[in-house]
């Protein structure tokens, strides 16, 4: 007695789709799972014989066997427990086939009820491209499954999943699920940002700011305790350009393979803001895993911000790992037998303080208390490579006292983000044949060669602090792309001196200040 079912994982950002093999022979009672599965896997056959007894079904007493195929691809995860009921449902003959391609998902509680499982979208998709036109699987995952084009059957139990088998796979609702379907994915999400408004004074830095949420260029803010580094980089997402549809789904891919997508599901409209602890593993921040990798904090930051305060806290070598995805936005994870690649195309904004002590070169009554030896060993933390890939080094003053009385209104996250859409306009048509990544920071040397050319004056300002900063090359096509995007913001179809001299402005730790 031979059956099969139809089932999926997640292997890096991709879905795979995976035939469950059952086949019920005579001889003493045993359960073989076989198709290299992981430890979640493995222990399906425990799940999956409580679930079907504690659900009315009978659980053959014979030897059954379950292959997982592809069998030489690993496999992890508690998604295949539904699938290998079915398959022993229909290898049994308690249920008849069924002639429609139907894909099952979904982890059993002993009980026969059905848990939700992490990864659905991506597996959902390749399903389609598979030719697959029914899904059966938990209820909690209804909301993320409607975002695919595929009927989705939800669950609550191994009973009601039989049931849909059974009566012809018409969903209890559709009406229902279509509109739910179009309200998660067109709604917009209202952002929790903090609001520039409530920001007193610091107009240069809030200028910096917006020139990199335009150009989606990577910044560091250096200054004293208290003068606003942390408030300044939490309202940086109320200025931020609304992503695209398709941002949107690759970046909801990537939550759904986390398994940090909400209950509700829906697609993320909003662009992320990651801020993980100083004491942050490298794993964790670039990704990583004993078998199958999975996404970390740059990942999950694709499209949006990872905010790293107080940098020189973190390990040296876990920001040293930052290198490659900032240079080339993906992540590339080896395994013994596969590669596996995560993209994390991010704004990184880091945030630090002169020395240790925090009032190395400050005005104020303050004096630094820290030895020299201290100062070099904070600020060799932050290496000098990974500077260069910042293109925003932006010096943070102490906000006068005086501003703090007049609690005068200042310009809002509204009215900068208007400016900063249009010049994401701007370079949405610039960049149309790659509208993945519409963004000045992004160019590549063609690019710059027919993009941000530089008149004789802006040659001559740009060579003058070339020799006088010693700056490297990459920093050179750094401080040319933000005067692209500064030039952008103010509607230039062509780079002038002024914008150079702006660009060059915000490389605060070229110019020794205050490092």
């Amino acid at each position: 007695m031979y059956a099969c079912s139809f089932s999926g994982t997640v292997l890096g950002i991709d879905g795979m789709i995976v035939s469950v093999e059952t086949d019920i022979a005579n001889g003493l009672p045993q359960f073989d799972l076989v198709g290299l599965g992981g430890s979640a896997v493995k222990e399906a056959r425990d799940r999956v014989r409580a679930a079907l007894r504690n659900a009315g079904y009978d659980y053959p007493m014979q030897r059954i066997t379950v292959n997982l195929a592809p069998a030489d691809q690993r496999k992890e995860g508690s998604g295949f427990d539904l699938a290998i009921a079915f398959g022993i449902l229909l290898a049994s003959k308690q249920i008849l086939p069924r002639p429609e391609r139907i894909l099952i998902l979904g982890e059993l509680a002993l009980d026969g009820s059905l848990r939700p499982v992490p990864g659905v979208l991506p597996i959902l998709l390749e399903a389609t491209k598979a030719g697959f036109t029914h899904v059966i699987l938990p209820e909690a995952n209804a909301a993320e499954a409607h975002l695919v084009e595929i009927i989705v059957l939800p669950a609550a139990n191994l009973t009601e999943a039989v049931q849909y088998w059974k009566e012809g796979l018409q969903p209890k609702n559709p009406q229902a699920a279509a509109s739910a379907s179009t309200r998660t994915s067109q709604t917009p999400v209202t952002p929790q940002a903090p609001d520039f408004a409530h920001v007193y004074g610091q107009r240069f830095v809030k200028r910096g700011l917006e020139i990199a949420a335009a150009g989606f260029h990577n910044v560091i803010l250096v200054g004293p305790p208290g003068c606003g580094k942390t408030l300044l980089a939490t309202c940086l997402p109320g200025i931020m350009p609304k992503m695209t549809t398709d941002e949107s789904y690759e970046v909801t891919k990537i939550y759904s393979i986390a398994g940090q997508l909400k209950r509700e599901g829906g697609l993320i409209q909003e662009r992320p803001f990651r801020a993980p602890h100083h004491t942050i593993t490298a794993t964790a921040l670039i990704g990583g895993g004993a078998q199958i990798p999975r996404p970390g904090e740059c990942s999950l930051s694709h499209g949006g911000i990872l905010f790293l305060d107080e940098m020189p806290e973190f390990s040296r070598h876990v920001l040293e790992v930052l290198r490659q995805p900032l240079e080339a936005g993906i992540v590339t994870i080896g395994r013994a037998k596969q590669v596996f690649s995560f993209p994390a195309r991010f704004l990184l904004i880091g945030s630090c303080n002169p020395c240790p002590c925090g009032f190395f070169g400050t005005r104020e009554k303050q004096s630094c208390s820290c030895s020299p030896q201290q100062i070099y060993k904070y600020r060799s933390k932050l290496s000098g490579p990974l500077l260069d890939r910042i293109d925003l080094h932006i010096e943070v003053p102490r906000v006068p006292v005086q501003l703090l009385h007049n609690r005068s209104m200042e310009e809002s996250s509204r009215d900068i983000r208007a400016r900063v859409e249009r010049a994401r306009a701007i370079q949405c048509d610039r960049y149309r044949h790659r509208p993945a990544s519409p963004f000045n920071s992004m160019m590549n040397a063609e690019e710059l060669r027919n993009y941000a050319k530089l008149d004789k004056e802006g040659q001559e300002m740009l060579q003058l602090a070339f020799e006088t900063l010693g700056l490297s090359a990459r920093a050179y096509d750094r401080i040319v792309k933000v005067a692209r995007t500064i030039a952008d913001l103010e509607g230039a179809a062509k780079i002038e001196a002024a914008h150079v001299a702006e660009a060059i402005r915000y490389r605060a730790l070229d110019r020794g200040v205050p490092f």
